[in-house]
């Protein structure tokens, strides 16, 4: 394990938190030719799962089709911590970071997909929360759901 994995891991409460308020999480897929690919998403956190959508075709999508297996991971520097500094070695930074495991599968259900772009809109768009998302935009988007399987926090301050 990490070293600051041990000295500072985040409470659930501070997990929450940071998956609630992030506007932006990084998706790890392994594409074609078994790289690594990420990619910057917006997302939700919804009963124990990350959300994201996207248009509904691209690399991707194409990589969970061949793998489902994912990363997924957020963060936010709160600030540079200078104080203590002697030398440019000894700068660091305060944050919070999360890394989930998981599993991804695209959502083939219309009800559960409505439910989780209002979720979407709630967060990112909330002046139209409750507002009617046509059918043409629903089934003109996907919506990937990630299982966790494992999900770390740590912070520095």
């Amino acid at each position: 394990m990490q070293q600051r994995m041990k000295e500072f891991p985040m409470e659930n409460a501070d997990v929450l938190s940071l998956l609630s308020r992030a506007q932006v999480g990084h998706l790890s897929t392994i594409n074609s030719d078994g790289f690594p690919y990420t990619l910057a998403v917006h997302f939700v956190y919804e009963g124990g799962a990350i959300y994201f959508h996207c248009l509904p075709r691209g690399e991707k999508l194409d990589n969970i089709a061949r793998c489902p297996k994912v990363c997924f991971e957020v963060d936010e520097m709160t600030g540079l911590m200078l104080e203590k500094m002697h030398n440019p070695c000894g700068a660091d930074t305060a944050y919070q970071s999360i890394v989930a495991i998981g599993t991804a599968k695209i959502l083939a259900d219309d009800a559960e997909k409505r439910k989780i772009l209002e979720c979407i809109v709630r967060k990112y768009a909330p002046k139209y929360k409750g507002a009617e998302i046509p059918e043409s935009r629903l089934h003109g988007t996907a919506v990937v759901k990630i299982s966790i399987i494992r999900m770390t926090g740590k912070y520095h301050k």
